[in-house]
């Protein structure tokens, strides 16, 4: 089909839902735990394991509780359709606070005018409803109720969430199985309680994004007290892509693991995509408004002003973004700091504003009309994530004076939020070496008070292009195990080219590993659980299981079936790589049958006799290093 013939499609009749975003995962379910009103469901994925056989009969294995970002796209309850988009879960929330008002319509003159251009009505969402906005003299933010001792129904609902049944895995003696963390001064309690998450929020440590006008959102919550989160990015461009192929995108990544997902989208139609997106996301949806602006302005970058980007704001707040990255820390006098660099300001929200800068020889508009800012993000309730315009783009770069002074600004920029009660993270690099990372992680800390720190990697090397899902996944893991409170994700097409569905899912799953890690390492309550009852379907031969429990069960599976593709040796004792022979969890069970029929107490005694027994048995029966089951 052509271009012209797709255009000439009416979404709102034609759009559908990505089918495989919305098949359930294999011996899975979806639960909801019920909060103390009704309409707070929070839902989670109940990972169902098969019986160990014993000589008794067996050992029941109690299903595995994971946090799941998927929304309803995984409920084969829910009818889904992108036309009408998702069920509104909030609206209840901020009506019962009484401090919102329903406007008449659109206030910002963007979105006035494409909501009177007939040819878009082919491209529009159909049910766009007029948006709210904080009364006169209210502020609406999660950081203003949580600062007046008010614990709302979205930081009950993230409290449910984080916990994920800790309560009952306490109660089973799970969490007994787990290793002490080192999380390098972080506050980490036994359990996640609502007051704790007020607490965290009052104190700027940790924000809900949750913008009034998303209603859709099911709400989570960021900071280096919480389980370390990861974000995936989407978006068209000038060399193309559809509304619906953002959609499918968004799906996708959620259906992974993304726990947020930022709109980057520069082509044609970012207003009417965006639209799409939000009201079929479950997830916060982050963006960067200066780059619609610049759209705006026909890619000039000096011909963009304040008035320009004030309206800007309003559109996309009007339309439900929960967070805005915003590059005021671009200062004038940082500029001239770059020039001695090896790739000079990568940034691409940092670029436009220091060429902005230059060629007015003013100060950056988004550092001079902050206050300003802060006045239209408290009226919808859009966090702020103050983007690092300065970071380093090289391994060569890290750590130079440019990044650490913007990052001081940043701290500065924190405290006029907070003063504002805006809800606030910080973002950072970028390229730096292993030996370096932790001296940013610290630095953000003293600079910006502890708000959570939000990352691009941190890559470790340079050299590895087609694979900086892994140069910057080991930085990742570091950084999130000092403090980092989310990641965002790095494909394996980073600096080459615009990443497929593939790809996708390839930097959501190494994130998610990067980050689980992390969660590992500092020692969050039930981080263990889910690794515990994979070793264990890995040591009893459970197949099926271990591949249900992984991050990526798809993958799994299909990697074993390459080497033993036949159904039985799903139930074979051994795996696909040593064989029947070699396995060393099956002579370790072998050793542990012989010691407890010997009546040995001590199964460590006669190992080295039983491997002894192994070893000639395997040669008995010919030494093959396979044999069909």
């Amino acid at each position: 089909m052509t271009t012209k013939a797709k255009n000439a499609i009416n979404l709102s009749d034609s759009a559908k839902v990505d089918e495989q975003s919305v098949q359930p995962f294999t011996r899975s379910q979806k639960v909801y735990v019920q909060g103390s009103r009704p309409d707070i469901r929070v839902p989670m994925r109940e990972i169902t394991l098969d019986v160990t056989p014993t000589d008794f009969g067996g050992e029941i294995n109690a299903p595995v509780t994971v946090y799941d970002t998927s929304g309803p796209y995984t409920d084969p309850n829910v009818v889904i359709d992108v036309r009408k988009g998702l069920g509104d879960v909030r609206s209840a929330w901020i009506d019962d606070r009484g401090d919102t008002e329903r406007l008449p319509g659109l206030s910002s003159n963007f979105g006035q005018e494409r909501l009177a251009d007939p040819e878009l009505t082919k491209l529009r969402f159909a049910h766009v409803n007029n948006p709210r906005r904080a009364k006169a003299g209210a502020n609406v933010s999660q950081m203003h109720y949580a600062r007046k001792g008010i614990i709302t129904a979205e930081m009950e609902y993230v409290a449910i969430r984080e916990n994920m049944k800790l309560q009952e895995a306490r109660a089973a003696g799970l969490l007994n199985q787990q290793h002490a963390g080192h999380s390098f001064g972080a506050s980490i309690p036994k359990e996640i309680t609502p007051e704790f998450v007020r607490e965290e929020i009052a104190r700027g440590r940790a924000i809900i994004p949750a913008n009034i006008n998303h209603v859709e959102l099911e709400p989570m919550i960021i900071g280096r007290n919480f389980l370390v989160k990861i974000n995936g990015n989407i978006g068209n461009s000038a060399l193309g892509s559809s509304i619906e192929e953002e959609v499918a995108k968004l799906t996708w990544g959620i259906r992974w693991g993304s726990d947020t997902v930022m709109d980057l989208s520069t082509g044609k139609h970012i207003h009417e995509t965006r639209e799409w997106i939000i009201r079929n996301s479950p997830v916060p949806i982050g963006t960067v408004p200066i780059y619609q602006a610049l759209e705006k302005v026909n890619g000039v970058a000096e011909d963009l002003t304040w008035e320009l980007f004030r309206d800007t704001l309003i559109e996309q707040a009007e339309q439900g973004v929960d967070y805005f990255t915003i590059h005021a820390g671009v200062l004038l006098r940082y500029v001239p700091l770059t020039a001695k660099r090896v790739t000079g300001i990568v940034s691409r929200g940092g670029s436009i504003m220091a060429k902005w800068c230059l060629a007015h020889h003013k100060e950056n508009f988004l550092y001079t009309h902050f206050d300003e800012i802060c006045e239209i993000m408290k009226a919808y309730d859009v966090s702020f994530s103050l983007g690092d315009g300065l970071r380093p783009g090289s391994i060569a770069d890290a750590n130079d004076e440019a990044q650490f002074g913007e990052l001081e600004t940043l701290g500065e920029l924190t405290k006029i939020a907070w003063k504002h009660d805006v809800q606030c993270m910080i973002e950072g690099p970028g390229h730096v070496p292993m030996q370096l990372i932790k001296e940013n992680m610290d630095k953000q800390l003293e600079c910006c008070d502890e708000a959570p720190f939000y990352t691009l990697g941190p890559l470790t090397t340079d050299i590895a292009p087609g694979y900086d899902h892994i140069t910057s996944g080991i930085g990742a893991a570091m950084i999130g195990w000092f403090g980092c409170a989310m990641l965002c994700y790095v494909t394996p097409k980073e600096h080459l080219g615009l990443p497929n569905k593939d790809d996708v899912k390839t930097g959501i799953i190494t994130y998610k590993i990067a980050a689980h890690a992390a969660d590992l390492a500092k020692g969050h309550p039930g981080a263990q659980i889910r690794d515990n009852a994979l070793s264990k379907a890995r040591f009893e031969f459970r197949w099926e299981d271990q591949f249900n429990l992984g991050l990526d069960p798809d993958t799994a599976r299909s990697y074993h079936d390459e080497t033993l593709p036949k159904d039985s040796a799903k139930v074979a004792h051994f795996c696909s790589m040593c064989g029947p022979k070699f396995c060393s969890m099956k002579i370790t069970q072998e050793v542990r049958e012989y010691a407890a029929n010997q009546r040995i107490d001590a199964v460590d005694v006669d190992v080295a006799q039983g491997l002894a027994e192994q070893a000639e048995r395997f040669k008995k029966e010919g030494s093959q290093l396979y044999k069909k089951v």
